[in-house]
């Protein structure tokens, strides 16, 4: 297997030099697109679920459908870098690594190319929206996605913290559930010498923030759950006027679905609560949705595998990470798994300013992805 290390890196500082927000990464799927053609696919299936795209390698004997999954989108935050392939879209920068995704993919197409598969079909799917939990749900309802029809998923995220190019699994939960809560509490306005002539939120949006923070703590649910306030507004700018509107956004995290369920419901009642003991209007809006990415035991077991026996060190973690991945529509609806790849103990943490894919570890991701289809392969 004769893998272009170079020319990986090449594109991957290109990808990172241009970055593109979720649901808008049509020239990142562009740029892609033309470079995958040279390594010769059977097929390439545009526009899935946005600007996604599949690159799909069949051979001509019944086998198992194989699907990899790489993120297309950056995030808006701004770098702070100073090399020469800093980002230049002011405020949008590759902070999460996708442009190290992406460029594994690539360097898994560059190897089959090389070793077609003798059986089964292979799918390298270039997923948009995966920072917003829209693009795989997209993805998945597509009609084009629906003919591919996979047998197994995988997916790799790199991972801050950990030995560059080790391979971190669960088998059963790998990473958790999280739902964003935007809640809009409506009264009435009046003077502020006069506040008795009116309906304040205020002091709802003051309990509301308090509950929804201890929620955690009380005795409905069976493991980790977790609610952090992100934001709060009341009434205007305008010394003469008491409020009329609050405004209370959280974001909710549980490593099961199941206390996912009840997180929501319970924070719903205490909504509902506030709002009838202050005569308030409310509202409330879900955004950013994710299902727990619950892992296959079978597909961890290839992954442990495949890393051992290309001498990759294996760290195996025993709670899901606190962080969601939309990669969990998938391992919702098909056997497979996500598992981390270590890019560096001392690495700035994901989302950060100064955050940068760490090029050494884009070998072993090809590698470990490589090794996954020869063993699927062999079954």
């Amino acid at each position: 297997m004769e893998i272009e290390t170079e020319e990986l890196k090449e594109l991957r500082r290109e990808l990172h030099k241009y970055p593109e927000l979720s649901g808008k990464e049509h020239n990142t799927a562009r740029l892609l697109k033309t470079y995958l053609k040279k390594y010769k696919p059977d097929e390439i299936i545009d526009n899935i679920g946005g600007h996604g795209f599949a690159v799909i390698y069949r051979s001509n004997n019944p086998g198992s459908t194989i699907l990899f999954r790489a993120d297309l989108d950056a995030l808006p935050i701004n770098e702070v870098n100073n090399f020469s392939y800093k980002s230049q879209h002011e405020g949008i920068s590759h902070k999460c690594g996708h442009d190290g995704h992406m460029t594994i993919l690539t360097g898994l197409a560059q190897a089959i190319s090389q070793n077609r598969p003798q059986k089964g079909s292979v799918i390298l799917l270039f997923q948009p929206s995966e920072e917003n939990g829209e693009g795989a749900e997209k993805v998945i309802n597509d009609p084009k996605f629906k003919s591919l029809k996979p047998d197994y998923v995988y997916a790799l995220h790199n991972l801050p913290g950990f030995p560059k190019g080790s391979i971190i699994i669960n088998p059963n939960i790998f990473a958790s559930a999280s739902k964003g809560l935007i809640v809009k509490l409506t009264g009435k306005t009046s003077h502020a010498g006069e506040p008795e002539n009116g309906i304040s939120p205020a002091i709802a949006m003051a309990d509301l923030v308090k509950e929804l923070t201890y929620l955690p703590s009380k005795q409905y649910f069976e493991n980790f759950v977790l609610i952090t306030v992100i934001y709060a507004r009341l009434g205007e700018i305008a010394f003469g006027t008491s409020p009329g509107y609050a405004e209370v956004m959280a974001t909710l995290r549980s490593y099961t679905n199941e206390d996912m369920e009840s997180l929501v419901k319970q924070s719903k009642q205490i909504i509902v609560n506030l709002s009838d003991q202050n005569n308030l209007k409310y509202k409330i809006n879900w955004t950013e949705e994710f299902l727990a990415t619950k892992n296959t035991k079978q597909s961890v077991d290839i992954i442990q595998q495949a890393a051992e026996s290309s001498d990759i060190e294996v760290i195996t973690k025993d709670k899901p990470f606190h962080w969601s991945e939309d990669f969990s529509h998938f391992t919702y609806k098909f056997p497979g798994a996500l598992f981390g790849l270590g890019s560096g103990e001392n690495t700035p943490q994901l989302h950060n300013p100064d955050y940068d894919f760490p090029e050494e570890i884009i070998i072993p991701g090809v590698k470990i992805f490589c090794e996954i289809f020869k063993r699927h392969l062999n079954q």
